[in-house]
């Protein structure tokens, strides 16, 4: 019999703040937290505008000892974090610490580190690299940091999917707990990379949007003036927990998370398929896992990235499993108002999924001006919803084909 999961506990950083109050907040109000880059001086790029995180001081959590030895991206995690087992109330001691595990995904890893480590070799030579260079980076020293700050003990692992880094994360840590490997997982996405290399890199690929006069109105998903996505940065984790664990110590349920499924496209190294065949296998997998109907889905916490191929591939796909009911569901996707936070997405948006359950609001899709005709379901357009939500199905789908969803249910 499989071990029932739920998440007890949830941290965020994004653009629209540090902690989930602000976050939720922001997302709910169809705020946005795209503009200018700060991070480095991106006047002679093609791209000027992304999602970054602001008054984000890591001497409120880390210490400046410990800071030389970790890239952004693992700065971002071991915040999450916190707030996560803070709002889970959950204590990792000797008697638990074993049975507690570390899952969190990142895209693309330590950028900034790799830049900045990288002019120090050219300026001054070998012997000036830091020694703490590769630790720093690498993606597996995101969940490395958090174990070691925290003392999970358990199962120890990290994902590097691209754009479905953090829900292939936040998946395997459910079947790890789910076959009795461990009893509670720190899990989730994290990325930050909006460095001149990646925004460069992006750019190149003409996947990003080019709207530098409007920031804040430049991420349109599923809108007929799309031109890309904005680059975002962030973490979000979650703390899944076994049922009867997290009934025992009278820990507060946000929801269920009861479907995982995953496929590969066999397509293409960064455009999805184009009849959505791998999409729909993804969705397909996970409500057959969670023993649920289709209909029974009420809402769809959309990939939606704001590229005019993807959003128009991922309303196909939708079409194509859901039928008619696809139009009486609805789809919205928060990177709107956030950007494409990369590997961090899946978590993120796993984290407003499950506050979608929990508060009963939809969070909207905000900039939605003009329909595109192919893109024609019901996006909940700039402002949010209230509504009765059991079923939430999140989809994430990456570069080389690699697809993750994820459904979460209300818990009774």
């Amino acid at each position: 019999m499989k071990r029932r999961v739920v998440i007890t506990g949830i941290g965020i950083v994004s653009p629209l703040g540090i902690g989930t109050e602000e976050n939720w907040q922001g997302i709910t109000k169809g705020k946005s937290g795209i503009g200018y880059i700060t991070h480095f001086d991106a006047s002679d790029y093609p791209v000027k505008i992304a999602g970054e995180v602001k008054g984000f001081d890591p001497l409120n959590f880390i210490e400046k000892k410990d800071l030389r030895k970790m890239d952004l991206h693992i700065q971002y995690a071991l915040v999450s974090t916190e707030f996560a087992l803070k709002d889970a109330d959950l204590s990792i001691n000797s008697g638990n610490s074993e049975r507690i595990g570390v899952f969190i995904g990142s895209g693309i890893g330590g950028l900034n580190f790799i830049e900045s480590q990288h002019k120090i070799l050219l300026k001054s030579g070998p012997r000036r690299v830091s020694p703490f260079f590769i630790p720093g980076l690498i993606v597996n020293l995101a969940a490395g940091h958090v174990s070691i700050k925290f003392g999970a003990k358990g199962p120890n692992s990290a994902t590097c999917t691209a754009c479905s880094s953090g829900a292939h994360a936040i998946g395997d840590s459910y079947r790890i707990i789910e076959r009795g490997d461990a009893d509670a997982m720190i899990t989730g996405g994290t990325e930050g990379v909006i460095a001149p290399l990646a925004v460069a890199g992006f750019s190149s690929m003409r996947a990003l949007s080019t709207r530098n006069d409007e920031p804040e109105k430049a991420s349109r998903p599923f809108e007929n003036d799309r031109d890309g996505f904005v680059i975002g940065e962030g973490a979000g984790i979650l703390i899944l927990e076994e049922l009867e664990s997290a009934l025992k110590r009278g820990a507060k349920i946000y929801a269920e998370i009861v479907g995982y499924g995953m496929s590969g496209d066999a397509y293409h190294i960064s455009a999805p398929s184009e009849d959505g065949d791998g999409p729909i296998r993804a969705m397909i997998s996970t409500i057959k896992d969670a023993g649920v109907e289709p209909s029974e889905v009420d809402y769809i916490n959309a990939h939606g990235t704001a590229t005019p191929p993807g959003d128009k591939i991922e309303s196909l796909a939708i079409k194509k499993l859901f039928g008619p009911h696809a139009k009486k569901i609805p789809v919205s996707s928060n990177k709107s108002m956030i950007g494409h936070l990369l590997g961090a997405a899946g978590g993120v948006e796993a984290v407003f999924s499950v506050l979608t359950i929990y508060h009963r609001i939809i969070p909207p899709t905000i900039n939605y001006q003009t329909p595109d005709p192919e893109c024609d379901l019901d996006y909940v357009p700039n402002k949010s919803r209230k509504a009765e939500i059991n079923h939430v199905l999140s989809n994430s789908f990456g570069f080389g084909g690699t697809n993750a969803c994820l459904l979460f249910k209300k818990f009774n």
